[in-house]
């Protein structure tokens, strides 16, 4: 019976079959990116609000004032008894008369002393010059209620967090293209309810939903692209990311022209339900499909592939060989129950959780910097491109290990030394910090190819979402990190993503090459990878007589 490798081969390991999936499934990634950075437009800080007095609206209805003139009887009050206080997050502790006159500016209960007027916090009482131009807006999350915003991008990621164990388990259970297609579903519905969002509450219960069914949209395409091609090909896992950054690119010109936060959040959801289209021409990925037992079904796939790249599959392939290894159902337990996959588990987690901390911060800080959100956001998402075509010309010739070793220490290095560099040399310090951007953004590429080589197949779509967890975990606590150390010093989380960078650097060192070596199918082929410092780049020929090398 021939191996699958030996039938993938035969049907054409990358044709026009495998062309069209990839590019249907790659429009994931810009959905995908868009949810993932879209925080940034859906929670723009106000231009200009300020707080209103009790009793004021009633009047300004009254007396016909305009926005403008209502805040100059507000806030100038503040600004002559105290220039200090800007009348956004406190206001005259007074409360209007309603019975005066609209002629001159009315008068107002209570004392107020020449020195300092009686002032008192503000409490859902804002006026907003754009009310519905973003949710800090929507929502009030303004003055003492602004950390409510980095919550939100924290439910958002605790939603990939949960979607990376619940659904990267029931991709393995029940199939690849079944939970992408669901997660597309859910995708949708959770985004339109998002954006209608009677309240705070709710908009967070949705969000988190919206963020879980994200995570198993973009993992799912992912493990379905790196699954139906031939090990010469894998780089497709690579290529793939540029869709990610695509995204990134397009997404300041989306916010650009749409100017609500409701017209973001649908403009980045409802493409979704698009992809329930795939149900007619993406197939269930037969390496799955032989991994339960169903060999029938995946030559029948096999067939269908090689009819579409113009070959045609021997007649003798009546079926394909099956790994012998008992089917069931994926644990935890099985990522680390023996040495090598124990320890591929663990650095692949600091591997994932370093590059999204240190990924995401990058990103963050541009906002603490200061400049114009749009053309700053989009070129740090051009900055991005050029990884993914170094990546394509060295890791098949060099393999993945040292590149993912170097991008590492190099982003280390250029955030330790932009850290330092003084400010009065701006091109400089901007020139190392987007090399710093781009060398972290090549690692936390190769990592998504990484550890889809080093699972097999039974766990290949847990294990990538289990040790992606980690980097869920790491944008949970990126905004906390940077915005209170930032408070310190404003380069000190950049410390702190150096040293996190080097110590990753040197870990990867330690996982087995992969380059040239064909996916492992089971957790023995795992055990046999070629071991650290050694064989790198060679194939293989350690398998049995059921092996597919």
């Amino acid at each position: 019976m021939p191996s699958f490798d030996e039938v993938l081969k035969e049907a054409g390991e990358f044709g026009r079959f495998q062309k069209r999936v990839f590019f249907l499934l790659s429009q994931t990634g810009i959905t995908f990116s868009s949810l993932f950075a879209s925080v940034v437009f859906l929670g723009r800080a106000p231009d200009n609000f300020w707080c209103r007095i009790p009793g004021a609206a009633e009047l300004s209805d009254r007396c016909g004032w305009t926005l403008e003139e209502e805040r100059n009887f507000t806030v100038l009050p503040l600004h002559l008894g105290n220039e200090s206080v800007s009348g956004e997050c406190e206001r005259l502790d007074v409360t209007w008369d309603a019975s005066a006159g609209c002629s001159s500016p009315p008068v107002r209960h209570g004392n107020l002393s020449a020195g300092s007027p009686p002032l008192a916090p503000c409490r859902h009482s804002w006026v907003y010059a754009q009310p519905h131009s973003s949710i800090v807006s929507e929502y009030d999350l303004v003055c003492g209620n602004a950390w409510m915003l980095d919550l939100s991008q924290a439910i958002l990621n605790l939603g990939f967090l949960v979607g990376a164990f619940i659904l990267g388990y029931a991709a393995d259970r029940y199939g690849r293209i079944l939970i992408y297609l669901l997660s597309c579903l859910g995708v949708g519905i959770c985004g339109i309810i998002v954006a209608f969002s009677p309240n705070f509450t709710v908009f967070l219960i949705f969000r988190f939903l919206q963020g879980m069914f994200g995570k198993g949209t973009w993992m799912t395409c992912y493990v379905i692209v790196t699954e139906i091609v031939g090990s010469d090909q894998r780089i497709v896992g690579i290529v793939i990311q540029i869709f990610f950054t695509l995204g990134i690119i397009i997404l300041p010109g989306i916010a650009y022209l749409i100017p609500t936060w409701q017209g973001i959040q649908l403009a980045i959801s409802l493409p979704n339900f698009l992809f329930l289209l795939y149900y007619w021409v993406v197939p269930e990925s037969p390496r799955w499909l032989l991994t339960r037992k169903k060999g029938e079904k995946a030559l029948k796939i096999m067939r269908n592939i090689a009819k579409h790249n113009g070959k045609f599959l021997s007649p003798h392939y009546s079926e394909i060989t099956i790994s012998n290894e008992e089917v069931s159902n994926p644990s935890c337990l099985d990522l680390v129950r023996t040495p090598q996959m124990r320890r591929n588990t663990l650095i692949l987690m600091y591997a994932w959780f370093t590059s999204a901390l240190i990924y995401q911060g990058l990103v963050m800080r541009l906002g603490i910097i200061g400049g114009n959100l749009y053309l700053d956001f989009f070129i740090s998402g051009a900055v991005e491109l050029p990884a993914a075509f170094l990546i394509i010309v060295t890791i098949d010739r060099i393999g993945r290990r040292l590149p993912f070793a170097m991008s590492n220490i190099v982003a280390g290095v250029a955030c330790l030394i932009t850290a330092f560099l003084p400010e009065d040399i701006p091109w400089l310090k901007t020139t190392v910090a987007t090399l710093g951007r781009l060398s972290i953004t090549i690692a936390f590429e190769i990592v998504y190819l990484v550890n889809s080589e080093l699972y097999p197949t039974t766990l290949r779509n847990f294990g990538v979402s289990l040790c992606s967890s980690l980097c869920d975990l790491g944008g949970i606590i990126a905004p906390f990190l940077l915005f209170r150390l930032a408070a310190i010093w404003l380069e000190l989380p950049l410390i702190i993503f150096s040293i996190l960078a080097a110590v990753c650097g040197l870990l990867v060192l330690l996982l087995p090459e992969t380059k040239g070596i064909s996916l492992p199918e089971t957790l023995e082929d795992v055990e046999q990878l070629p071991s650290h410092f050694g064989k790198c780049g060679k194939k293989q020929k350690h398998r049995d007589t059921n092996s597919y090398i």
